[in-house]
């Protein structure tokens, strides 16, 4: 097995770049194996490690079909709607709550407050 290259952070040639550099290029990987890394030496603990690809051997991120993007509606939209009281939150639900705040914590709502009108609170 081969060693990789290592270069010292911001001093890697060009022809290289990360997974995220790559797809703000608008490529991806494309199987290709991780050609080089980066390190930046940090003190107290090991370095932070970025792992290089090859800008040349990358090819073109595969487009969205209307399948994927219907798929990544669907899913957001499920993030939405509150588990507890089925509505939907006009944004994506906590994950450390597992339900919107007007369920998470009925006590804790204004007099006459909109967003605690759920259907399982006492009037």
């Amino acid at each position: 097995m081969a060693t990789l290259p290592v270069y010292r952070w911001r001093m890697a040639p060009d022809g290289y770049a990360t997974y995220r550099q790559l797809r703000a290029l608008g490529l991806r990987p494309g199987g290709q194996d991780v050609a080089a890394q980066v390190e930046r030496p940090r003190r107290r603990r090991g370095p932070l490690v970025a792992y290089l690809y090859r800008i040349d051997r990358a090819k073109p991120v595969r487009p969205m079909t209307p399948a994927k993007w219907a798929a990544l509606a669907k899913a957001n939209a499920a993030r939405r709607i509150c588990p507890e009281c089925r509505r939907d939150a006009g944004y994506v639900i906590p994950p450390s709550l597992g339900m919107c705040p007007a369920c998470a914590f009925p006590d804790n709502a204004p007099e006459g407050a909109s967003w605690n009108s759920s259907p399982h609170t006492a009037p």
